[in-house]
Protein backbone atom coordinates (compact mmCIF):
# COMPACT_ATOMS: atom_id res chain seq x y z
CA UNK A 1 0.00 0.00 0.00
CA UNK A 2 1.62 3.67 -0.86
CA UNK A 3 2.27 5.61 2.14
CA UNK A 4 0.03 7.58 3.54
CA UNK A 5 0.27 11.59 5.03
CA UNK A 6 0.67 11.31 8.20
CA UNK A 7 3.67 8.62 8.02
CA UNK A 8 6.03 10.93 5.61
CA UNK A 9 9.16 12.13 7.45
CA UNK A 10 9.85 15.70 6.55
CA UNK A 11 12.85 17.87 7.37
CA UNK A 12 13.66 21.72 7.72
CA UNK A 13 14.33 23.54 4.49
CA UNK A 14 17.45 22.85 2.35
CA UNK A 15 17.49 26.53 0.71
CA UNK A 16 16.01 29.60 1.90
CA UNK A 17 13.08 31.41 0.57
CA UNK A 18 14.04 34.14 -2.35
CA UNK A 19 11.89 37.29 -2.52
CA UNK A 20 11.38 38.09 -5.92
CA UNK A 21 8.73 41.05 -6.36
CA UNK A 22 8.79 40.97 -9.88
CA UNK A 23 7.73 36.94 -10.32
CA UNK A 24 5.59 37.33 -7.39
CA UNK A 25 3.63 40.18 -8.98
CA UNK A 26 3.35 37.80 -12.26
CA UNK A 27 1.44 35.23 -10.67
CA UNK A 28 -0.40 37.40 -8.92
CA UNK A 29 -1.41 38.79 -12.35
CA UNK A 30 -1.70 35.38 -13.79
CA UNK A 31 -4.26 34.68 -11.00
CA UNK A 32 -2.75 31.83 -9.00
CA UNK A 33 -2.19 31.53 -5.20
CA UNK A 34 1.82 32.18 -4.17
CA UNK A 35 3.57 28.99 -2.60
CA UNK A 36 6.43 28.68 -0.41
CA UNK A 37 7.63 26.65 -3.56
CA UNK A 38 7.44 29.61 -5.60
CA UNK A 39 9.54 32.06 -3.55
CA UNK A 40 12.44 29.39 -3.13
CA UNK A 41 12.63 28.51 -6.52
CA UNK A 42 11.80 31.93 -7.99
CA UNK A 43 15.86 32.46 -8.79
CA UNK A 44 15.93 30.32 -11.81
CA UNK A 45 13.43 31.90 -14.62
CA UNK A 46 12.59 28.01 -16.53
CA UNK A 47 12.38 26.15 -13.16
CA UNK A 48 10.16 28.84 -11.55
CA UNK A 49 7.64 28.34 -15.18
CA UNK A 50 8.08 23.98 -14.77
CA UNK A 51 6.99 24.83 -10.91
CA UNK A 52 3.98 27.26 -12.35
CA UNK A 53 2.88 24.62 -14.69
CA UNK A 54 2.95 22.07 -12.49
CA UNK A 55 -0.18 23.69 -10.60
CA UNK A 56 -1.63 25.55 -13.03
CA UNK A 57 -1.36 23.17 -16.29
CA UNK A 58 -4.99 22.82 -17.68
CA UNK A 59 -5.65 19.20 -19.33
CA UNK A 60 -7.35 19.17 -23.08
CA UNK A 61 -7.69 15.72 -23.35
CA UNK A 62 -8.46 14.52 -19.38
CA UNK A 63 -11.40 15.22 -17.52
CA UNK A 64 -10.18 17.40 -14.63
CA UNK A 65 -11.42 14.59 -11.87
CA UNK A 66 -9.23 12.24 -13.80
CA UNK A 67 -6.46 14.69 -13.78
CA UNK A 68 -7.27 15.81 -10.14
CA UNK A 69 -6.70 12.21 -8.77
CA UNK A 70 -4.04 11.39 -11.11
CA UNK A 71 -1.93 14.63 -9.08
CA UNK A 72 -2.73 13.44 -5.36
CA UNK A 73 -1.42 9.81 -6.54
CA UNK A 74 1.59 10.84 -8.35
CA UNK A 75 2.79 12.74 -5.08
CA UNK A 76 1.85 10.10 -2.79
CA UNK A 77 3.51 7.51 -4.77
CA UNK A 78 6.18 10.16 -4.47
CA UNK A 79 5.83 10.34 -0.86
CA UNK A 80 5.51 14.33 -1.33
CA UNK A 81 4.74 15.79 1.96
CA UNK A 82 4.80 19.06 0.57
CA UNK A 83 2.55 18.07 -2.97
CA UNK A 84 0.51 15.05 -1.22
CA UNK A 85 -1.08 17.61 1.54
CA UNK A 86 -1.57 20.22 -1.01
CA UNK A 87 -3.48 18.31 -3.83
CA UNK A 88 -5.64 16.55 -0.92
CA UNK A 89 -6.25 20.08 0.18
CA UNK A 90 -7.48 21.93 -3.25
CA UNK A 91 -9.59 18.06 -4.01
CA UNK A 92 -11.10 19.13 -0.95
CA UNK A 93 -11.99 22.63 -1.77
CA UNK A 94 -13.52 21.53 -5.29
CA UNK A 95 -15.94 19.55 -3.31
CA UNK A 96 -14.64 16.00 -3.21
CA UNK A 97 -15.69 14.21 -0.04
CA UNK A 98 -13.06 12.98 2.70
CA UNK A 99 -14.43 9.29 2.03
CA UNK A 100 -13.45 9.52 -1.27
CA UNK A 101 -9.82 10.68 -1.42
CA UNK A 102 -9.28 8.27 1.26
CA UNK A 103 -10.51 5.06 -0.75
CA UNK A 104 -8.52 6.79 -3.87
CA UNK A 105 -5.03 7.05 -1.52
CA UNK A 106 -6.02 3.68 0.06
CA UNK A 107 -5.80 1.94 -3.13
CA UNK A 108 -9.44 0.31 -2.62
CA UNK A 109 -11.89 -0.59 -5.32
CA UNK A 110 -14.70 2.26 -5.49
CA UNK A 111 -18.08 1.69 -6.62
CA UNK A 112 -18.00 5.35 -8.22
CA UNK A 113 -15.15 4.63 -10.70
CA UNK A 114 -15.43 2.30 -13.81
CA UNK A 115 -13.05 0.11 -15.10
CA UNK A 116 -11.88 2.48 -17.34
CA UNK A 117 -10.78 4.90 -14.71
CA UNK A 118 -9.45 2.67 -12.31
CA UNK A 119 -7.11 1.51 -15.14
CA UNK A 120 -6.03 5.19 -15.45
CA UNK A 121 -5.46 5.22 -11.24
CA UNK A 122 -3.33 1.98 -11.81
CA UNK A 123 -0.87 3.48 -14.83
CA UNK A 124 -0.40 6.96 -12.39
CA UNK A 125 1.07 4.65 -9.96
CA UNK A 126 2.97 2.55 -11.46
CA UNK A 127 4.30 5.52 -13.58
CA UNK A 128 5.03 7.46 -10.69
CA UNK A 129 6.70 4.61 -8.21
CA UNK A 130 8.65 3.41 -12.23
CA UNK A 131 9.83 0.04 -10.51
CA UNK A 132 10.44 -0.65 -13.48
CA UNK A 133 8.94 1.58 -15.67
CA UNK A 134 5.63 1.38 -17.64
CA UNK A 135 6.43 -0.25 -21.09
CA UNK A 136 4.40 -0.90 -24.71
CA UNK A 137 2.26 -3.24 -22.85
CA UNK A 138 0.75 -0.90 -20.93
CA UNK A 139 -0.12 1.76 -23.28
CA UNK A 140 -1.29 -0.63 -25.24
CA UNK A 141 -3.83 -1.89 -22.22
CA UNK A 142 -4.85 1.87 -22.16
CA UNK A 143 -5.68 1.86 -25.67
CA UNK A 144 -7.65 -1.08 -25.96
CA UNK A 145 -9.54 0.16 -22.58
CA UNK A 146 -10.69 3.04 -24.73
CA UNK A 147 -8.14 5.38 -23.78
CA UNK A 148 -6.53 7.65 -27.39
CA UNK A 149 -2.80 8.28 -27.94
CA UNK A 150 -3.64 11.83 -27.49
CA UNK A 151 -4.60 10.98 -23.85
CA UNK A 152 -2.35 8.76 -22.89
CA UNK A 153 0.12 11.13 -24.05
CA UNK A 154 -1.26 14.12 -21.63
CA UNK A 155 -1.46 11.51 -18.92
CA UNK A 156 2.14 10.84 -19.18
CA UNK A 157 2.85 14.17 -19.39
CA UNK A 158 0.75 14.75 -16.72
CA UNK A 159 2.50 12.43 -13.99
CA UNK A 160 5.91 12.88 -15.31
CA UNK A 161 5.23 17.05 -14.44
CA UNK A 162 3.60 15.54 -11.15
CA UNK A 163 6.98 13.72 -10.69
CA UNK A 164 9.10 16.88 -10.99
CA UNK A 165 7.11 19.27 -9.37
CA UNK A 166 7.31 15.94 -6.67
CA UNK A 167 11.20 15.78 -6.21
CA UNK A 168 11.49 20.00 -6.57
CA UNK A 169 9.60 20.54 -3.66
CA UNK A 170 10.83 17.25 -1.51
CA UNK A 171 14.99 17.90 -2.89
CA UNK A 172 14.18 21.50 -1.14
CA UNK A 173 11.91 20.25 1.93
CA UNK A 174 9.50 23.04 1.17
CA UNK A 175 7.41 23.34 4.37
CA UNK A 176 3.93 22.25 3.65
CA UNK A 177 0.76 24.76 3.05
CA UNK A 178 -0.56 23.84 6.43
CA UNK A 179 -2.86 26.87 6.67
CA UNK A 180 -4.34 25.88 3.19
CA UNK A 181 -4.86 22.42 4.85
CA UNK A 182 -6.59 23.54 7.67
CA UNK A 183 -8.71 26.00 5.80
CA UNK A 184 -9.96 23.21 3.05
CA UNK A 185 -10.62 20.76 5.95
CA UNK A 186 -12.98 23.86 7.67
CA UNK A 187 -16.04 26.31 7.51
CA UNK A 188 -14.25 28.16 4.56
CA UNK A 189 -14.15 25.81 1.85
CA UNK A 190 -16.85 26.44 0.05
CA UNK A 191 -15.75 29.76 -0.41
CA UNK A 192 -12.45 28.61 -0.89
CA UNK A 193 -14.10 26.59 -3.82
CA UNK A 194 -15.98 29.78 -5.07
CA UNK A 195 -12.85 32.37 -4.86
CA UNK A 196 -10.06 30.22 -6.63
CA UNK A 197 -11.80 29.70 -9.76
CA UNK A 198 -12.92 33.75 -9.85
CA UNK A 199 -9.67 34.61 -9.19
CA UNK A 200 -8.62 32.58 -12.40
CA UNK A 201 -11.51 34.06 -14.49
CA UNK A 202 -10.59 37.65 -14.04
CA UNK A 203 -6.83 37.12 -14.07
CA UNK A 204 -4.90 37.77 -17.24
CA UNK A 205 -2.86 34.61 -16.94
CA UNK A 206 0.06 33.74 -19.13
CA UNK A 207 0.04 34.19 -22.85
CA UNK A 208 -1.72 31.08 -24.82
CA UNK A 209 0.69 29.21 -27.17
CA UNK A 210 -0.22 27.09 -29.81
CA UNK A 211 0.89 23.50 -29.75
CA UNK A 212 4.25 23.04 -31.67
CA UNK A 213 4.39 20.46 -34.11
CA UNK A 214 6.54 16.94 -33.95
CA UNK A 215 9.70 18.50 -35.83
CA UNK A 216 9.78 21.43 -33.49
CA UNK A 217 9.14 20.11 -30.50
CA UNK A 218 12.32 17.35 -31.36
CA UNK A 219 14.86 19.75 -32.16
CA UNK A 220 16.84 20.70 -28.70
CA UNK A 221 18.05 18.72 -25.99
CA UNK A 222 15.73 15.07 -25.40
CA UNK A 223 13.54 16.18 -28.25
CA UNK A 224 13.08 12.59 -29.11
CA UNK A 225 11.38 12.26 -25.89
CA UNK A 226 8.89 15.15 -26.53
CA UNK A 227 8.05 15.10 -29.88
CA UNK A 228 5.18 12.52 -29.27
CA UNK A 229 3.72 15.65 -27.40
CA UNK A 230 3.25 17.26 -30.57
CA UNK A 231 -0.28 19.45 -31.19
CA UNK A 232 -0.77 19.45 -27.13
CA UNK A 233 0.37 22.77 -25.03
CA UNK A 234 2.27 19.88 -22.71
CA UNK A 235 5.14 20.14 -25.18
CA UNK A 236 5.72 23.52 -25.11
CA UNK A 237 5.79 22.71 -21.73
CA UNK A 238 8.39 20.11 -21.37
CA UNK A 239 10.69 21.70 -24.68
CA UNK A 240 10.58 25.09 -23.08
CA UNK A 241 11.97 23.34 -19.92
CA UNK A 242 14.34 21.65 -21.23
CA UNK A 243 15.96 24.34 -23.04
CA UNK A 244 15.61 26.25 -20.46
CA UNK A 245 17.76 23.98 -18.00
CA UNK A 246 20.56 23.04 -20.47
CA UNK A 247 21.05 27.24 -21.42
CA UNK A 248 24.38 28.89 -19.52
CA UNK A 249 23.71 28.68 -15.44
CA UNK A 250 25.63 27.84 -12.28
CA UNK A 251 26.48 24.08 -13.50
CA UNK A 252 28.41 23.15 -16.68
CA UNK A 253 26.40 21.55 -19.61
CA UNK A 254 28.37 18.41 -19.30
CA UNK A 255 27.27 17.70 -15.32
CA UNK A 256 23.72 18.56 -16.36
CA UNK A 257 23.77 15.97 -19.41
CA UNK A 258 25.75 13.48 -17.25
CA UNK A 259 23.02 14.19 -14.55
CA UNK A 260 20.45 13.23 -16.40
CA UNK A 261 22.50 10.26 -17.68
CA UNK A 262 22.68 8.30 -14.71
CA UNK A 263 18.90 9.00 -13.75
CA UNK A 264 18.41 7.11 -17.06
CA UNK A 265 20.65 4.53 -16.67
CA UNK A 266 19.49 3.75 -13.73
CA UNK A 267 15.90 3.66 -14.89
CA UNK A 268 16.72 1.64 -18.05
CA UNK A 269 15.48 4.51 -20.41
CA UNK A 270 17.35 3.34 -23.80
CA UNK A 271 16.00 7.03 -25.04
CA UNK A 272 17.07 9.23 -22.74
CA UNK A 273 21.06 7.84 -22.55
CA UNK A 274 21.11 7.68 -25.98
CA UNK A 275 20.48 11.53 -26.07
CA UNK A 276 22.34 12.41 -23.28
CA UNK A 277 25.15 10.38 -24.72
CA UNK A 278 25.13 12.45 -27.73
CA UNK A 279 24.97 15.76 -26.22
CA UNK A 280 28.36 14.49 -23.54
CA UNK A 281 30.18 13.67 -27.26
CA UNK A 282 29.30 17.38 -28.67
CA UNK A 283 30.74 18.41 -25.59
CA UNK A 284 34.06 17.12 -25.68
CA UNK A 285 33.54 13.51 -23.77
CA UNK A 286 34.49 10.07 -25.72
CA UNK A 287 32.85 7.24 -25.12
CA UNK A 288 35.20 5.68 -22.77
CA UNK A 289 34.80 8.52 -20.74
CA UNK A 290 31.02 8.38 -20.22
CA UNK A 291 30.53 5.16 -19.40
CA UNK A 292 33.96 5.10 -17.12
CA UNK A 293 31.28 8.21 -15.47
CA UNK A 294 28.39 6.62 -15.38
CA UNK A 295 30.13 3.17 -13.63
CA UNK A 296 31.73 5.04 -10.98
CA UNK A 297 29.60 8.28 -10.37
CA UNK A 298 32.99 10.30 -10.73
CA UNK A 299 34.15 12.29 -14.06
CA UNK A 300 37.51 14.01 -13.81
CA UNK A 301 36.23 16.00 -16.15
CA UNK A 302 34.00 18.21 -14.27
CA UNK A 303 34.84 20.83 -11.80
CA UNK A 304 35.80 20.32 -8.21
CA UNK A 305 32.37 21.63 -7.26
CA UNK A 306 30.52 19.29 -9.28
CA UNK A 307 32.03 15.98 -8.43
CA UNK A 308 29.32 15.35 -6.36
CA UNK A 309 26.34 15.64 -8.25
CA UNK A 310 26.38 12.28 -10.04
CA UNK A 311 26.04 10.21 -7.02
CA UNK A 312 23.55 12.32 -5.68
CA UNK A 313 21.55 12.31 -8.74
CA UNK A 314 21.52 8.58 -8.86
CA UNK A 315 19.66 8.56 -5.06
CA UNK A 316 17.24 11.09 -6.62
CA UNK A 317 15.54 8.32 -8.42
CA UNK A 318 14.54 6.25 -5.33
CA UNK A 319 14.59 7.57 -2.29
CA UNK A 320 13.21 8.00 1.27
CA UNK A 321 11.94 11.93 2.08
CA UNK A 322 14.31 12.62 5.08
CA UNK A 323 17.29 10.69 3.88
CA UNK A 324 17.40 12.29 0.49
CA UNK A 325 16.83 15.79 1.95
CA UNK A 326 20.20 15.06 4.50
CA UNK A 327 22.02 13.97 1.13
CA UNK A 328 20.80 17.47 -0.58
CA UNK A 329 21.44 19.45 2.33
CA UNK A 330 24.71 18.13 2.53
CA UNK A 331 25.54 18.44 -0.91
CA UNK A 332 24.28 22.57 -0.61
CA UNK A 333 27.10 22.56 1.93
CA UNK A 334 29.92 21.69 -0.72
CA UNK A 335 28.57 23.63 -3.94
CA UNK A 336 26.71 26.29 -2.43
CA UNK A 337 22.86 27.67 -2.89
CA UNK A 338 22.95 28.95 -6.23
CA UNK A 339 24.21 25.29 -7.67
CA UNK A 340 21.92 23.18 -5.49
CA UNK A 341 18.82 25.04 -6.61
CA UNK A 342 19.85 24.24 -10.19
CA UNK A 343 20.84 20.87 -9.35
CA UNK A 344 17.54 20.25 -7.97
CA UNK A 345 16.02 21.78 -10.96
CA UNK A 346 17.85 19.40 -13.06
CA UNK A 347 17.40 16.36 -11.03
CA UNK A 348 13.65 16.85 -10.56
CA UNK A 349 13.90 17.19 -14.91
CA UNK A 350 15.89 14.25 -15.75
CA UNK A 351 13.09 11.96 -13.76
CA UNK A 352 10.65 13.83 -14.96
CA UNK A 353 11.56 13.21 -18.75
CA UNK A 354 12.83 9.68 -18.48
CA UNK A 355 9.44 8.83 -16.78
CA UNK A 356 7.56 10.31 -20.37
CA UNK A 357 10.31 8.42 -22.54
CA UNK A 358 7.80 5.22 -21.63
CA UNK A 359 5.45 6.79 -25.07
CA UNK A 360 8.79 5.75 -26.77
CA UNK A 361 8.57 2.03 -25.49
Amino acid sequence: MAVLLNEIQWSDPVLPVAHDAEWEAELKRRGVRIMDVDRRVAPIPWLREAAYEALSYVPVNLPERLYRIGNMVTAQENACRYCYGATRAYMKVLGYPESFIQQVERDTQMAELDDKERAYIAFCRSLARSRPRPAAAERAALLKGGYTQAQIGEIAFAISLGCLFNRITTLLACPPEKDFERMASGPLRGLLGFALPLMKKFAKGKPAEAPLDDAALAAGPFGVVVAPLAGLRAGNVMKAALDGAFQTGALSRSAKALMFAVVSRTMGCPHCDAAATRMLLDEGLDQAEIESALATLRCPRLAAGESGLLAWARDTVYYEPSAIQQRTRALGAEIGEAKLLEAIGIASLANATVRLAMLLA
